[in-house]
């Protein structure tokens, strides 16, 4: 008894289930990842830009001390961050010995005044006993000659009272510039000695910015050039280049820059600032900043192709403004980039265009 016609159902059906599972699976429709805005390069002027750093020092330090030694301080009259002007008075010393020498002085002064008059009128007389020839030459010349002595008497005792009241007012240190004092190094009841530094004045308020540079780049600057800086709050600081400096530094071939900040804000002398000094504008091609995404150490951007397909391509940056870049290479001036999702893509993905949104 033969079984083969029971078996042959079981094969047709092993062959409908291979025949199925050779045929190709239907195609999977491919769907935009995501929703992104483009942009395309615009031409635009940038001002070109050395980015340095430096520090912040008073446009001139004037150090200030007394002209006397051995005299004690009587009154210090200014703090630490006053403003001051022209002539006024920031300390004294005690005068007490120097006014006495004043008067010993003018007590001088008088006495020899009174010696010239006695000695005048003696010349006038042997001039005249000398005309009429009652005395001999000789004596009338004592008394002419005596008063010649006496003038001399009354110059040197003017010339000490002079010096008596020069000493006496340098006891009082008055500021020999508007400014503000940044330094006191004095107490009252301190004995000073002539030379020493007691009070340092920043002349005028008026800081400046030395920025070191390179020489490729100091010799791009003159006067003139304005400087952007950063104050430690974050706001802005307006400065202009005063000096380019002519020579460089034998070791580390750089030159330092000068730049005047007539505000400068929470900046004081001191601070160690970043700011950028600008040449001038020229002429760039830019994208928003938020286009560009890092990745791997490098910059990239998401370029628009066929069937809304990105391409994800290198690009070389050059200078920013505010929120746009400049892009040197990689991207051409027609072609579309993404703007809006750029940092969530990935190069091939497709995405689906929209409007960029208003800031």
């Amino acid at each position: 008894m033969t079984r083969f016609p029971v078996a042959r159902p079981l094969v047709l059906l092993l062959c409908l289930v291979l025949a199925a599972c050779a045929k190709d699976p239907a195609p999977a429709t491919s769907q935009p990842s995501l929703t992104v805005s483009v942009a395309t390069p615009t031409q635009q002027d940038l001002p070109r830009r050395i980015t340095a750093s430096g520090s912040v020092a008073a446009w001139e330090q004037v150090s200030l001390g007394v002209e006397l030694s051995g005299q004690r301080v009587s009154q210090v009259l200014v703090e630490v961050g006053d403003v001051v002007t022209l002539g006024q008075p920031l300390l004294r010393l005690d005068d007490r010995s120097l006014a006495m020498e004043l008067r010993q002085a003018e007590a001088a002064l008088a006495q020899a005044n009174a010696t010239l008059a006695v000695a005048s009128a003696n010349a006038r007389r042997g001039e005249r006993l000398k005309r009429e020839q009652l005395i001999a030459d000789s004596e009338a010349d004592q008394l002419i000659s005596g008063e010649l002595g006496a003038q001399a008497q009354r110059q040197t005792a003017q010339a000490q009272l002079e010096n008596a009241r020069l000493r006496l007012g340098f006891t009082t240190l008055a500021s020999p510039h508007a400014g503000v004092i940044s330094q006191r190094n004095v107490q009252p009841g301190q004995v000073v000695s002539a030379g020493t530094e007691l009070l340092s004045l920043i002349r005028d308020g008026r800081l400046e910015w030395r920025a070191e540079l390179p020489e490729s780049e100091l010799i791009q600057l003159a006067p003139g050039a304005k400087a952007r800086l950063v104050g430690p709050d974050g706001a802005p600081v307006e400065g202009t280049v005063r000096v380019v400096s002519p020579a460089l530094d034998a070791q580390s071939r750089t030159g330092t820059v000068y730049v005047d900040l007539p505000a400068p804000g929470a900046l004081r002398a001191g601070t160690y600032a970043q700011g950028d000094l600008v040449l001038g504008a020229k002429p760039a091609r830019t994208l928003p900043d938020q286009a560009i995404v890092e990745r791997d150490g490098y910059r990239y951007v998401f370029v628009l192709g066929e069937g809304d397909v990105v391409e994800q391509r290198r690009v070389t940056l050059g200078a920013r403004q505010e929120s746009l870049v400049e892009v040197t290479d990689g991207v051409q001036a027609d072609e579309r980039v993404v703007v809006e999702g750029a940092g969530f893509l990935s190069d091939g993905d497709r995405v689906r265009v929209v409007a960029a949104t208003a800031e």
